[in-house]
Order: C-alpha cells, then sequence, then structure tokens
C-alpha cells in the first residue's frame, strides 16, 4: 500500500485548556491533594459550578479521610455505580432508585418546594415515570380491566387564592394489585395504571383507577444489594403519584398516600408528607359504581383530592426569599 493510501494516524488530542498558572506543590500528603484541587475549581468561570465543586470535593474528601476508606472499597464503590449505571434502561432508573434510598430525591424536592401557603406539597417523582402516558377523557380509566380494586379518584385544581385553574395536565400514574408498575412487566406494549387527564372550565378532574398497594421497590440491582447491606426494608407505602402542569404555575410533582397503608411512617424514598396522607372513602352502591363508570362490582374506593398550583409569581418570590436567606 502506498503512503498516499495509508490511514490517518490517530492521536490523543487535548480539551485546549491551557495548564493552571498557579505554584500547586508535590502532593506529598493526603491533605495536599485536596488543597491543591480546590485551587484548581476555583478556577472554574461559572461561579454556581464553582460553588457546588468546592463543597462536593470538601466533602467528598472529609468523607474518604474520616472514614479512613481503603483500596478495596473504594473499588467496591466504583464497581457499585457502574453497576448501578448498568442496571439503567429506557423504563428502569436505577440512579434515580439510589438517588431516593440515600434520601437525596426527597432532600433536593425538600430544598426546592418548600410549602407556599396552602399549596399542595410536593413529593418524590420515582424511578417509574415514563413519557408515553395516554390522554384520557374526563371520568374514563387509567387502568385495564382486573388490575386491582376499583378507586374513583377526582377533584379541582385550584390556585392559592381558591381560582379554578381550567386545563391542567395531571400525569397520573400507580401500580397494579400485585404491586408491579406496568414498566416491570416483560411483554408491556402499551401503558398501564397510568394516564393524562385535563381540568375542566370548573378545574375539575376525574379518572377511573385501581386501589394502589405497598410494594417492594426493586431488590434484583445495587440498590437492592446496598438496602441489605444496611439491614432496611424496601417496601414503599401504598400511593397515587401526579405531575401536574398548567400554563402560568409553577409544575407540581407529588403523590398522596392512604392512610393506615403499611411501612408509611418508614418509607424508603421519604416521600410521606403529613399533608399527603388521604382518607379512601369506602362505596358500596352498585347504582353510583355504574354512574362512575365501573363494569363490574358495586363496591369501590372513592378519593377527593384538590391539587393547589402556585403561580410563577409566587414561585419567584418564594426563591428570592430563600436566597436572601441563604446569603
Amino acid at each position: 500500500m502506498s503512503s498516499s493510501t495509508a490511514p490517518a494516524a490517530q492521536v490523543a488530542v487535548s480539551n485546549g485548556i491551557a495548564a493552571p498558572d498557579l505554584d500547586l506543590p508535590f502532593p506529598d500528603r493526603p491533605e495536599i491533594i485536596t488543597e491543591n484541587l480546590l485551587k484548581i475549581v476555583d478556577l472554574a468561570p461559572n461561579p454556581r459550578t464553582r460553588l457546588i465543586f468546592k463543597n462536593l470535593v470538601t466533602k467528598l474528601h472529609e468523607f474518604v479521610s474520616e472514614s479512613n476508606i481503603t483500596t478495596e472499597e473504594w473499588m467496591y464503590t466504583i464497581d457499585f455505580l457502574t453497576r448501578t449505571g448498568k442496571t439503567c434502561t429506557p423504563i428502569r432508573q436505577e440512579f434515580i432508585l439510589l438517588s431516593d434510598v440515600l434520601g437525596v430525591s426527597a432532600l433536593v424536592d425538600a430544598l426546592n418546594n418548600q410549602p407556599i401557603g396552602n399549596a399542595t406539597e410536593s413529593s418524590v417523582l420515582g424511578p417509574f415515570f415514563t413519557e408515553d402516558a395516554l390522554d384520557i377523557a374526563h371520568g374514563d380509566s387509567i387502568a385495564s380491566e382486573g388490575k386491582g380494586d376499583y378507586m374513583f379518584v377526582e377533584g379541582r385544581v385550584l390556585s392559592t387564592d381558591g381560582t379554578p385553574i381550567a386545563g391542567a395536565a395531571i400525569e397520573t400514574w400507580e401500580t397494579d394489585a400485585n404491586g408491579f408498575y406496568d414498566t416491570q412487566y416483560a411483554d408491556r406494549s402499551a401503558p398501564d395504571c397510568r394516564g393524562r387527564v385535563h381540568s375542566g372550565p370548573d378545574g375539575r378532574y376525574a379518572y377511573r383507577a385501581v386501589v394502589p398497594v405497598a410494594y417492594p421497590i426493586p431488590g434484583d440491582g445495587p440498590v437492592g444489594e446496598l438496602l441489605e447491606a444496611l439491614g432496611r426494608h424496601n417496601n414503599r407505602p401504598s400511593h397515587l403519584h401526579f405531575k401536574i402542569d398548567a400554563p402560568g404555575y409553577k409544575s407540581l410533582t407529588t403523590a398522596v398516600y392512604p392512610e393506615g397503608s403499611d411501612f408509611i411512617s418508614s418509607d424508603p424514598v421519604f416521600g410521606v408528607k403529613k399533608s399527603l396522607v388521604v382518607t379512601l372513602e369506602d362505596v358500596d352502591d352498585n347504582e353510583e359504581a355504574r354512574k362512575r363508570g365501573f363494569p363490574q362490582g358495586k363496591k369501590f374506593k372513592h378519593l377527593n383530592f384538590d391539587i393547589v398550583l402556585v403561580n410563577e409569581a409566587e414561585a419567584k418570590a418564594a426563591l428570592a426569599q430563600r436566597v436572601r436567606k441563604q446569603v
């Protein structure tokens, strides 16, 4: 082969950033490693990035030093995170689950969604939200027949001053009676026990569902392994998810938790808040069941849940107040 047709040699390519103009001592002692890295991080051009990574480096290095982490333990940690990533699929998010059981999801949610007046409080998204929920009409069902005991959900979407909000998109999802989300079935062909409804001109929404049950979060991956190592159970209390979006209002992700549910005081993802604990009313009336659209049986559970949203101005004011407190 002639030189004119030989493939060009590949070479490693730098990111083009010059070495820092810093007098960094050789890291001959553990503490110098931390000091040098903090000096380098301090050069980050974005102030927020600089703050986040200075705090991250400081706390992470403190953790490693104070815990006297061994090489074997750190390599196991890297392997654990690698396996966590490999467990993720388009319909399974093991990293969100890890964030959940470590309380990070709930903490981030609580910091970013502090209560504002009478607005509905938030809760964690969880790892089972999908983008393929189908639109259903007012009063229709999100669950196919045979997925569990009947439940009728209704309420209003309101502003903090009580004004009805029309056209709010309400995505909702839950487990079936077996304690599985639709995404956990290998033969899933379409969304089930999930759907999207819209509030009417009077702010009202309604749909048929099934009674949610307590269930174990997936224990067949790295997160399940972690919970066992910590001696923690993996059972979530029964709950029904909501994600609400309306023009001019802050998006809300929340869930409701029927009172008396097992594990309600020891939720492994720390999602339960007192204001989100609800009562399911027992209805034993065949005529009422038929009127609600249930094809079989006269018994069902009834949930009335009003959703109160914060408008964008209220959300902006609350954020500004939070920032002032941090200064």
